[in-house]
């Protein structure tokens, strides 16, 4: 059997980030620290994070007053961090700076007295967060066929932002109705769009090139390992989404030669390395990485973490 892994895959710049300012919070303050929502899609890095004294609460009214709350990568509305100021919680925002950047892209059209329309999914964290962000909120769409019924109020101040888990792929055709709809539309550059979303996805469409079946490690909560499931199984090569290894079924792989693996950008390598030893309980195999993007990208820490860690 060939196991042929995507590149690249898994953790991206804005997760790493996420999970590094909960750990160091954790050197720095000592537990507990408190996490509003999961710090990332993913239950194996939450349970982790968890072991080492992480509290993960739903909302903050379960936070002590004047505890270490760290908002999750996915972002907060501005009712979230109003309600944190109120109760004096020590915040420290581990919001992707590609979803901050979002958000400022969002309150500077709804300045300029522009319709603010969001293109992602509804009940999606992030979606939530960028909508309370925005001065007078925003109008969410995800497919076409919504462009169609859509009526503003100016159809000659319209902008538009998009949900950072989906690629250029996956707004392209939305950015294109919307275009059409609405000429003098603004938005923002294709390259503001999230990198590591892109690139995940192009690999996935390599590797469906030469896999006989594709395994995408991820949480089912993950939309963007979700939408790696989904390119695969567009691209006629049967793909399932796991958790972990313990959720591979061998039937999956009857018949097949070569096994796909990739992993959604809230999984950690470590999931992958551990389905890949799974595999070799079936017998032997051969292990390779398709060529891809090399990401080298890295995030600043926020500054209330860059500070030496006190001795013991």
């Amino acid at each position: 059997m060939r196991i042929i892994l995507a590149q690249p895959r898994g953790f991206c710049a804005g997760v790493e980030r996420a999970i590094e300012i909960v750990e160091r919070a954790l050197e720095i303050f000592g537990p507990p620290v408190y996490v509003r929502h999961e710090i990332v899609h993913n239950r194996h890095v939450v349970e982790s994070l968890r072991a080492k004294g992480a509290k993960f609460v739903d909302e903050l009214d379960e936070v002590p007053p004047g505890s270490i709350t760290i908002f999750s990568a996915h972002g907060v509305s501005r009712s979230v961090e109003v309600d944190a100021e109120q109760r004096g919680l020590q915040v420290i925002d581990a919001t992707c700076p590609l979803v901050s950047k979002v958000h400022i892209e969002g309150r500077r059209y709804a300045a300029q007295d522009r319709t603010v329309i969001l293109i992602g999914h509804a009940g999606h964290a992030e979606v939530e967060g960028t909508t309370g962000q925005i001065p007078g909120g925003v109008t969410l769409i995800s497919t076409v066929e919504e462009v169609a019924t859509l009526e503003v109020p100016d159809p000659e101040r319209v902008s538009y932002i998009t949900q950072t888990t989906l690629s250029v792929d996956d707004t392209k055709a939305v950015i294109d109705a919307l275009t059409a709809k609405f000429p003098a539309i603004v938005g923002p550059d294709t390259k503001d769009i999230c990198y590591a979303t892109q690139n995940r996805q192009r690999a996935v469409r390599e590797l469906a090139q030469v896999a006989d079946v594709l395994l995408v490690v991820g949480a089912r909560n993950s939309s963007n390992s979700n939408r790696l499931r989904e390119i695969g199984a567009e691209l006629g090569v049967p793909s399932y989404l796991i958790d972990d290894a313990s959720a591979l079924d061998p039937a999956w792989l009857a018949g097949k030669q070569a096994v796909g693996i990739t992993a959604g950008a809230s999984a950690p390598d470590s999931l992958v390395q551990e389905l890949v030893e799974t595999l070799r309980r079936y017998g032997e195999v051969e292990v390779s990485t398709l060529q891809g993007v090399d990401e080298n990208i890295r995030f600043r820490l926020p500054s209330q973490l860059t500070a030496p860690v006190p001795a013991e």
